[in-house]
């Protein structure tokens, strides 16, 4: 039986206990009750943590931790589960995630059940049935992550496929990279593409035999579309997006999520959002420098604004490597589609474009995180920040290469040298391994992307990441396919750049807090940092590696408080949310915005 001087209160299952307090400071909560995985050397394993006022107050021995504990500490049993440091997103896109979370569902396996374009169709037809008064209102129809690779067809669906589900309304899907997607008739006409129109720089308009466009629209081209859908969302649109967005990175774990292709207006909206106090994490954003420089050299900071900070510029040079459009130093293997003789892909944009915007940064000491998949993307990288350092010296700006696909073993000594962090995209052997194999670099090839093991080799840390909404920022996914590399066929590519858990670990918590200068206060479980803490329904260094993936979040603190629980057993007045996707407004702000959009674009 429990002393009268006991608090009790019950989360979920768990069972929280209040007892005696020491000379000690108290804490308000502590955690015990399951393996706690610090991801601090010094300290790597612990019975207990309490955490007081958001913080992380102790670690270590249940003994020297039950010192904080008072009268009215909760104490929560993990009752077998693990506990480790909230996951610090190395790359996403989290307001874009709300597309994901609030669209039509076009994902394959395992993620969603589009395998061919019938089902594809059934798909977009049952989310306009099941949402028929949104559709009605505001005349479209929206689908997210279709993949050519994944479907028996292996193609992109046409104009022609979406005016099968309507020709009355405007379709629009969004290829899962993300870089491209396809428009209906009705689309197009309102977006004023047709057999007359240009490509644009950086972007392509595929088209029929008879030069009518087909509906799918490549990089620049499909952003054209796509760009001015989101830039007339307002307030409200971008509301719906980015709290669908959060609250999806939190199911994950993730207690820092990033928008990696902001806009003033996106960041801006966030921070309404979070004084709203419906943001339940934190959101690092990196506006886009060829369009943003203004904004990001008057908003950029180390620091948060609520839950908010500009963290410097992002810079896009190529495209999608499973879509064809990186840009590789040499032809692709096999590439699926109608492509020329020697065809290697193509940069977003110019050298002299890249070498002015990394310059930029470089000369006022801002961060630059540049997407760049293709080896000839990363010559274009690694040539800019090269000549940037000759003429600035080295601002301590820990560039970051994002995603590094197709990278030559001299372009990992290259990065080394510049000092040049690597955020990593080991999640692509699972969804796409199979392609590259087969159709974008080749057995031989393939065996080396997202390569990890060369990145280790030369003792250097990196991040993982997700890239969402090209996936799910399915955390345990990220964690499955670092340390297995396992295709979606079972095929195991590179071997060599397999790691072990912890190091996984390390690279979604740790490291990338160091990537973003959090490394003081994030990334790992010790006295002093945030109490941004994650519970996994057992322990990952502990089960078959071949099992990661079945591995779940079951809750999620920030800041010391419960932001998500798996069983929703949540408690109300520690939340800084509303439960998930439970607003049926928020499909109708999104869709609202999303015509207007279009209309206007």
């Amino acid at each position: 039986m429990m002393s009268r001087s006991c608090k009790t209160a019950v989360i979920g299952g768990a069972m929280f206990l209040a007892g005696t307090a020491a000379a000690q400071e108290v804490a308000d909560t502590i955690y015990t009750g399951g393996p706690i995985l610090t991801i601090d050397d010094t300290q790597p394993k612990a019975e207990a943590v309490a955490v007081k006022d958001g913080l992380i107050l102790a670690v270590g021995a249940l003994s020297k931790v039950s010192a904080h504990q008072g009268d009215a500490t909760e104490v929560f049993d993990l009752a077998g589960r693990t506990m480790i440091p909230g996951f610090v997103d190395s790359h996403g896109h989290v307001v874009m995630g709300g597309l994901q979370a609030l669209s039509a569902n076009l994902l394959a396996p395992p993620d969603g059940e589009i395998t061919d374009i019938a089902s594809l169709q059934d798909s977009l037809s049952a989310w306009a049935g099941e949402h028929a008064d949104v559709v009605d209102k505001v005349k479209m129809i929206v689908g997210f992550g279709y993949d050519n690779a994944q479907l028996t067809e292996l193609r992109h669906p046409t104009r022609e496929d979406l005016d099968a589900v309507s020709t009355e309304v405007p379709v629009v899907i969004v290829h899962q990279s993300g870089h491209l997607g396809v428009a209906n008739s009705k689309a197009l006409e309102l977006a004023g593409i047709d057999a007359s129109s240009e490509n644009p720089d950086g972007g392509v308009i595929q088209r029929n035999a008879d030069g009518e466009p087909n509906g799918v629209l490549e990089e620049y081209a499909f952003f054209t579309v796509l760009v001015p859908l989101l830039s007339q969302l307002g307030p409200d649109g971008v509301a719906a997006f980015a709290k669908a967005g959060a609250e999806m990175w939190a199911s994950f774990g993730y207690t820092t999520a990033q928008d990696g292709r902001a806009s003033a207006g996106i960041v801006e909206a966030l921070k309404a959002i979070d004084a709203a106090g419906e943001l339940p994490v934190d959101v690092i954003t990196f506006p886009d420098v060829l369009e943003s420089k203004d904004y990001i050299e008057a908003n950029a900071s180390k620091d948060y604004t609520g839950h908010v900070r500009v963290g410097g510029c992002k810079l896009t040079i190529d495209g999608s490597p499973q879509g064809f459009t990186a840009l590789r130093d040499r032809p692709y293997y096999d590439p699926v589609g109608d492509y020329p003789a020697g065809y290697a892909g193509y940069s977003a944009v110019t050298m002299e474009q890249v070498q002015d915007a990394v310059n930029w940064c470089y000369e006022r000491g801002l961060q630059v995180i540049t997407h760049a998949n293709g080896e000839g993307a990363s010559d274009m990288l690694i040539t800019a920040i090269g000549v940037a350092k000759e003429k600035y010296g080295d601002p301590g700006n820990r560039p970051v290469l994002i995603h590094g696909q197709f990278m030559r073993e001299d372009q990992v000594d290259s990065y080394r040298d510049l000092g040049v962090f690597m955020s990593l995209f080991p999640m692509h052997t699972y969804y796409w391994g199979d392609w590259h194999r087969d159709h974008t670099v080749g057995p031989v090839n393939a065996d080396n992307i997202s390569p990890v093991g060369w990145v280790r080799q030369r003792g250097l840390m990196f991040g993982t990441h997700h890239d969402a909404p090209v996936a799910f920022p399915d955390s345990m996914r990220i964690l499955d396919a670092t340390v297995t590399r396992r295709t979606r066929s079972g095929d195991i590519l590179g071997p060599i750049h397999r790691v072990d858990v912890l190091t996984a670990l390390k690279a979604m918590t740790i490291w990338p807090a160091w990537q973003q200068f959090e490394e003081d206060r994030k990334g790992s479980i010790e006295p002093g940092k945030i109490a941004d803490l994650v519970v996994l329904s057992d322990d990952p260094t502990a089960v078959d590696p071949e099992t990661l993936d079945s591995l779940k979040v079951t809750v999620t603190i920030k800041d010391g408080n419960v932001v998500y629980e798996a069983d929703e057993e949540i408690r109300k007045g520690d939340l800084r949310w509303s439960p998930m996707f439970s607003d049926p407004a928020s499909a109708h702000e999104f869709l609202d915005a999303m015509h207007d959009g279009l209309s206007r674009g």
